[in-house]
């Protein structure tokens, strides 16, 4: 339960309007030190007798001050946003760092993917409210050099559409003859999770077509409303895609003998799209209940 409370942003109030009005960061400069803090939290300096502070603007470019912690599984509040990193940042012109929220155009947010010293970009939201949220960053390395240094870039310029998929080396024979044996069983295991009352709930009223692209074929997986299928055939334009060198790595995720969300987490495989990561949790829950199903069944 959460209990939601409405305040006045106060002395904050022309930092939040110049993200949405004008796309810029604001800090506060005092006016005998000249340490710029971000945000500008003060309009006085404790530092300096209270010598009144100024706002200024500060650069969109900054490095992490800290590894940021990535949140996987949100609570229902953020479940929308998930995954995430969260930390803090040093812009550009400013002397404390400012919390945000990160982001990655290269598919799944992972571990090391951004850390202390990583320099990141400011973007903004196509559409601002005058809240923290309205701004989140993302790896500078991931931009071009004119996007770097465009003030006010917003997120609806960036390329989060066709990110760069992993490249695997040539499949040997060996390769070829696991991935014919890990879809087989994949595709039995397919089978049976759409004959079970409780594994079809796990993907009740979700839909997706996923191309699963590995070192030794490429099939593609259907979700549909309750319904779960395995074909082998590519996709041409699938809801998102999905990467691992070996496909073992999916079918133990199935085969509920390892979580693929974890998977996921530890880079064995690579997901496309970010949010999609509720795709990949809803997997996971289909091989629980289909191995509940089973060992009850075994029960009895």
């Amino acid at each position: 339960m959460y209990t939601f409370y409405e305040r006045s942003m106060g002395e904050f109030s022309p930092f939040f309007l110049a993200i949405r009005d004008e796309k810029k960061i604001l800090g506060c400069k005092c006016t005998k030190c000249g340490i710029v803090r971000v945000p500008p939290m003060l309009t006085h300096c404790p530092d300096c007798d209270f010598a009144p502070t100024e706002l200024v603007e500060v650069g969109q470019v900054g490095r992490m001050n800290t590894t940021p912690p990535i949140t996987y599984f949100a609570t229902s509040l953020f479940l929308h946003i998930a995954p995430y990193g969260r930390g803090r940042v040093i812009l550009e012109g400013a002397d404390t760092a400012m919390s945000a929220n990160l982001y990655t155009t290269t598919g799944i947010l992972v571990p090391g993917l951004i850390k202390k010293g990583t320099e990141v970009k400011v973007i903004f939201k196509g559409e601002r409210v005058g809240e923290i949220t309205d701004i989140f960053c993302v790896p500078s390395s991931e931009l071009t050099a004119e996007q770097i240094v465009k003030k006010g870039l917003e997120e609806s310029e960036l390329n989060w559409a066709t990110p760069k998929e992993p490249e695997f080396p040539k499949a040997s024979d060996e390769d070829i003859a696991i991935y014919r044996q890990s879809l087989k069983e994949m595709q039995t295991l397919a089978a049976e999770m759409s004959k079970s009352k409780r594994a079809r709930k796990a993907i009740e009223g979700w839909k997706r077509d996923i191309a699963v692209k590995t070192k030794g074929g490429e099939f593609a997986i259907y979700i549909n409303d309750g319904d779960f299928s395995i074909e082998e055939r590519p996709l041409g334009s699938p809801d998102f895609v999905m990467a691992c060198e070996d496909p073992r790595t999916l079918l133990d995720g199935l085969g509920y003998k390892g979580a693929i969300t974890d998977s996921v987490i530890m880079k064995k495989l690579w997901i496309s799209k970010n949010m999609e990561f509720n795709t990949i949790f809803k997997l996971d829950r289909l091989a629980r209940f289909l191995a509940r199903e089973k060992k009850e069944a075994a029960k009895e």
